[in-house]
């Protein structure tokens, strides 16, 4: 039972490193799937793998040695990889949303929307924006005083985990920053169900084809 825990993460990260590595490298040599879609599927796998990679091997680690221990510089790694990529990827399927709203409640004009200009500054938002979120918590989390109990209760730094073994009276410089977070994941919320209510409603119109 003990190698029970470290074998099924391992399992799990296995499965993750050889998917999105498959997307990765057959949306890269395949010069068909060099489309505004695959260029941002790419981008999404590779977060996704940041993220992953973030926590698991950590907490495989953690187990192969019979330790939770972590130091505070892999700690504020931790959380500053895992706000970058959620943020970096809500910004990026927000993103995926316009792609497929252009292409198919614009078609004719899809090229000049999606242009390869157009796809390398969205998806540098993506990455700076999810940076910027990233920055912001993690220098507000760490920015608190942390006094007393030092223990995580999950296998990874979390903000709310570090917020409650917090003993600083002032958690307004925290309390920002996830305020700003979520009014923008909502945004992105918004924007995405709105799209696909446009797309669905555009392909209805479709008038379909009898044989």
């Amino acid at each position: 039972m003990a190698f029970l825990h470290p074998l099924l993460f391992s399992l799990i990260y296995m499965y993750a490193l050889l998917g999105n590595g498959l997307i990765i490298l057959i949306t890269t040599l395949d010069q068909h799937l060099h489309t505004p879609m695959y260029f941002f599927l790419r981008n999404l796998s590779f977060l996704d793998l940041c993220l992953i990679s973030a926590t698991v091997p950590k907490s495989i680690a953690n187990s192969l040695r019979h330790s939770s221990s972590i130091s505070f510089p892999g700690c504020v790694v931790q959380v500053f990889l895992i706000v970058f990529s959620v943020g970096a990827e809500l910004t990026l399927l927000t993103v995926m949303s316009l792609d497929r709203y252009a292409a198919i409640c614009h078609p004719l004009h899809y090229d000049v929307i999606m242009s390869r200009v157009r796809c390398a500054q969205l998806t540098a938002v993506s990455w700076l924006g999810g940076g910027l979120i990233g920055l912001m918590n993690t220098a507000g989390t760490f920015s608190l005083s942390f006094c007393g109990s030092n223990v995580v209760h999950q296998f990874f730094c979390d903000v709310p985990q570090l917020l409650a073994i917090s003993c600083s009276g002032n958690l307004l410089s925290e309390l920002v920053p996830i305020l700003i977070s979520v009014v923008l994941s909502i945004c992105y919320f918004i924007f995405i169900v709105i799209s696909y209510v446009h797309i669905f409603s555009a392909v209805r119109k479709i008038p379909s084809t009898e044989v």
